[in-house]
């Protein structure tokens, strides 16, 4: 895993994971949307793009900072700190 990602490599990274793995419109995401109002996800869904992340940074995001998480923004900042 590259640590030398940007921030757009990161929303680019996430911006797949949200259309192939959870059939989220490529068009709703954008930094500001919300993950559950906007984008539709749910707790599962919650707990499944965390294992995606996981996967994705070969670290895992501490259950604190996860429940933190409420835009795309968010996911891309706390990867961005992870890695």
């Amino acid at each position: 895993m590259s640590e030398n990602l940007t921030k757009n490599d990161i929303l680019e990274k996430l911006t797949s994971i949200l259309t192939e793995d959870f059939e989220v419109d490529e068009n709703l995401i954008t930094p500001e949307a919300r993950l559950f109002e906007d984008l539709d996800l749910d707790s599962i869904d919650a707990v499944d793009l965390a294992v995606r992340v996981q996967q994705f940074t070969q670290k895992k995001i501490p259950p604190e900072n996860f429940k933190q998480i409420k835009t795309i923004d968010d996911v891309v900042n706390a990867i961005e700190e992870l890695l």
